[in-house]
C-alpha cells in the first residue's frame, strides 16, 4: 500500500471538486479549495475521522467496498478508480457485468435529481446508487450483501418487500425481473453470476421457477406505473430508463405529472425523508 501516493491522490481529487459538482450547496466561509473532508465522508457514507485518517496516510488498508464508495464520492473515472485500488494495495478490480462503479457523468445527472426518485442499476439488478428522494420512496437499497443485492432475488425470496406494488403492476414487474435476469444470464453464460442467481431462485422460489419455465421475452416495461406507498397512499408515476452502455448500467427515473396529486405526494415524501435524515431518526427503510 502506497500511503504517501494514496494520500496525495485523494487530496488532489478532493481539491479538484467543487460543492456544485456533487450537488452540495457552497455555503459561506469556504476557505479551502474544493470539497471539505467531511463532505467527502458524507458522500461516501463513512465517518469524517475514517476518511481524514486515510487521506492523512494514517489509516489501515481500506476495503474494496470503502474504496468503491470513495471513488464514487470523488467522481472518479474508471481509470482513476483503478489507480486508487492499486495505490491501496488491492490491484485493478475486474470489469464485470456487476460493475458498481458509477460514471461521473451519470453521477452528475443524479446530483441534479435529488428531489426526484431515481436509481442506478447494473445488469444483475443491483442498485449501485440512489437519490435521496428514491430512498424516501422505496427504501435504502445499496446496503445489501451477496445475492440480497439483486432486486430479483429480494423480490422472489422476500415477497414482503413488494409493498409498493399493486396489481396489475405487481405481476408485470415479476415477469419483467425474470426476463431481464434471463437476458443477462444468457449473454454471460452458464457459469456467470447471473446464472447462479437463476439457479438459486429456481430452488428457493416456486413462483420464479414457474415464470422462468414460460420462457417469456417480456416486451418493454410500461412507462406509467401504479404504486401504493404505505405513508402517502396511491401514486401514478412515469418511469424513464436511460441506458449507459459503457458502464452496462441503467438509470431509472420516476416522475409525476406537474400539479398532480402524485406530484404533491412525492414532494411530501421528500420532506419526510429529509427530516428523518437530518434528525437522525431510525426511518423504517423497509417501508419508506
Amino acid at each position: 500500500m502506497e500511503y504517501a501516493d494514496l494520500s496525495d491522490f485523494l487530496r488532489k481529487r478532493r481539491e479538484a471538486l467543487q460543492p456544485e459538482d456533487v450537488g452540495m450547496p457552497r455555503g459561506r466561509r469556504r476557505r479551502t479549495p474544493g470539497l471539505r473532508r467531511e463532505e467527502v465522508a458524507v458522500l461516501a457514507s463513512m465517518s469524517t475521522d475514517y476518511y481524514s485518517r486515510l487521506e492523512g496516510g494514517r489509516g489501515p488498508q481500506p476495503s474494496v467496498e470503502m474504496l468503491g464508495a470513495i471513488a464514487r464520492a470523488l467522481r472518479m473515472t474508471l481509470a482513476e478508480r483503478d489507480h486508487l485500488f492499486v495505490l491501496a494495495g488491492h490491484g485493478v478490480p475486474p470489469r464485470t457485468t456487476r460493475a458498481c462503479h458509477v460514471d461521473p457523468g451519470m453521477l452528475r445527472i443524479m446530483d441534479r435529481l435529488q428531489d426526484t426518485p431515481a436509481l442506478l442499476l447494473n445488469r444483475c439488478g443491483e442498485t449501485v446508487a440512489q437519490t435521496p428522494a428514491h430512498v424516501a420512496f422505496a427504501g435504502e437499497q445499496t446496503n445489501f450483501e451477496g445475492m440480497e443485492r439483486s432486486e430479483a432475488y429480494r423480490w422472489f425470496v422476500h415477497p414482503e418487500r413488494r409493498a409498493l406494488y399493486q396489481e396489475p403492476e405487481l405481476s408485470r414487474h415479476s415477469r419483467l425481473l425474470v426476463s431481464l435476469l434471463r437476458i443477462t444470464a444468457t449473454a454471460d453464460g452458464p457459469k456467470s453470476y447471473a446464472a447462479s442467481i437463476v439457479s438459486t431462485l429456481q430452488k428457493e422460489s416456486p413462483e420464479f421457477a414457474e415464470i422462468w419455465d414460460r420462457h417469456e421475452v417480456v416486451p418493454a416495461h410500461s412507462r406509467t406505473k401504479q404504486f401504493r406507498h404505505p405513508v402517502v397512499g396511491e401514486l401514478e408515476l412515469y418511469c424513464e430508463v436511460i441506458n449507459n452502455a459503457d458502464q452496462q448500467q441503467i438509470l431509472v427515473v420516476f416522475t409525476a405529472e406537474p400539479g398532480s396529486e402524485s406530484a404533491e405526494k412525492l414532494r411530501l415524501l421528500g420532506v419526510l425523508g429529509s427530516q428523518s435524515m437530518s434528525s437522525g431518526q431510525d426511518f423504517r427503510r423497509e417501508l419508506i
